[in-house]
């Protein structure tokens, strides 16, 4: 997030990052959110990977309040959690014909001086979905569906953790920013091993430091830091494993903006450097679009689509952007983009939409940053780990033969070794 001057809304998350419209399924084939209908709110799922996108209403048997949080699985049900008389209730919406079926999950009970529970990000794989319940002192990790017997406590972790960001393709390694000592940290826990936490992110010892988006693919990670600009938190970037420091690009610095990266471009397993960001980009003005590569010395200013739910999207393998949008003539519609990567010649001002694609064409260029400074040219950031992956950490222990027959995920090396005399602004 870049410096700003504007104040998060009520919308805004814990780390006063705004909350998407609406959350995808990691895999990108189901959606869901709270939606309205006059005074009433109640979850709605959208199914996305048909020819075209379809919206199904679960009311239940009351009207949702406002603060419900909802999350689409992999199966096309939709996790719903609420609140009664102080207990976290879950449980699964799915459609019955006209009706709605409903499976209780269970529920959380957190002790008084609990400040909040919440869902964290979907799961790849989409069978198993996570909620952290923040006390003063330490939080704990639940698992709320998917496990045997209704919400499993999995874990105690000291300090205020926030954030939540998947860092491989399995669901195992999440990384979480740990408040501890008036000071913001961003570790990885790993569900397999009880919730074991290792040191992810530390730039500097008085830098707030925290994980704001992953690519376990390439391996990129998005970043939120005040270690260049004490007192301003900036966006920057790193790769997992990498020998090099984190950057903080100079066009990704907008003055009086709020910038959010949420989504990457998978499927660039050696090149994260090429890697295309979307970003919502929240100014005096309204919201827009932004897409930024590392290997780009700019960001690219798209208007958004009307009716976009913002910060709703998803990339495609082959550079697809698709936003999510919802119009009273539309009110389930996926607007189709195709930005025009580096080195690629386009003239300014002209853009892409897929046809079918709900809103205006977007136009690529519109108000660009015209400063320089980026991210490194094509190959910089990039160092194979085992299996020659980019970013692969040191492997865990274990003999040679269970390695071969039960491979575990990469541990991810710490983004920790960048003193700032090192840091890279450009």
């Amino acid at each position: 997030m870049t410096a700003c001057a504007i104040e998060p809304s009520a919308e805004s998350g814990n780390d006063g990052a705004p909350r998407p419209g609406c959350d995808i399924t990691a895999e990108g084939a189901y959606a869901a959110r709270l939606a309205r209908r006059g005074d009433s709110w109640y979850p709605e799922r959208w199914t996305l990977d048909g020819p075209e996108p379809y919206a199904v209403p679960l009311p239940g048997n009351q009207p949702e309040e406002p603060g419900t949080e909802v999350q689409p699985m992999a199966d096309g049900r939709v996790l719903v959690h609420r609140v009664a008389a102080g207990r976290h209730l879950f449980s699964l919406l799915y459609p019955t014909g006209p009706g709605t079926g409903e499976l209780p999950l269970g529920a959380v009970e957190c002790p008084p001086d609990t400040t909040g529970v919440r869902l964290l990000p979907p799961v790849p794989g989409g069978e198993r979905a996570y909620a952290l319940a923040v006390g003063p002192r330490a939080t704990v990790l639940w698992q709320v569906a998917g496990a045997a017997f209704g919400p499993e406590r999995l874990a105690e972790i000291p300090g205020r953790c926030s954030g939540g960001v998947w860092l491989d393709g399995g669901g195992r390694i999440l990384a979480l920013d740990r408040e501890t000592g008036g000071r913001v940290k961003a570790v990885a826990v790993d569900l397999e091993r009880d919730g074991e936490v290792s040191p992810l992110l530390q730039i500097a010892p008085d830098s707030d430091d925290r994980i704001l988006l992953a690519d376990p693919d390439s391996g990129l990670v998005l970043i939120r830091s005040d270690a260049p600009s004490p007192g301003r938190e900036r966006l920057g970037w790193g790769v997992l494993g990498s020998a090099l420091p984190v950057r903080f690009p100079e066009c990704l610095h907008l003055p009086d903006c709020v910038v959010t990266p949420f989504a990457i471009q998978p499927g660039q397993a050696l090149t994260p450097e090429r890697c295309a960001v979307a970003l919502r980009v929240d100014g005096p003005f309204g919201s827009w679009v932004g897409v930024w590569r590392p290997a780009e010395r700019r960001v690219r200013h798209l208007p958004a689509p009307e009716g976009w739910l913002a910060g709703a999207g998803l990339w495609t393998p082959d550079g697809e952007l698709r936003l999510l949008c919802s119009t009273p003539q539309l009110p389930c519609g996926v607007a189709r983009l195709t930005p025009r990567g580096a080195g690629e010649a386009a003239p300014r001002g002209v853009g892409e939409a897929a046809p079918g694609g709900v809103g205006g064409a977007a136009s690529d260029g519109i108000g660009e940053a015209a400063s320089d400074g980026s991210g490194e040219g094509p190959g910089d950031g990039t160092r194979e780990g085992p299996g020659g992956r980019p970013g692969g950490g040191a492997q865990g222990d274990g003999s040679k033969e269970e390695d071969e027959a039960a491979p575990r995920p990469p541990r991810p090396v710490p983004l920790q070794q960048a003193p700032l005399g090192r840091r890279v602004t450009k």
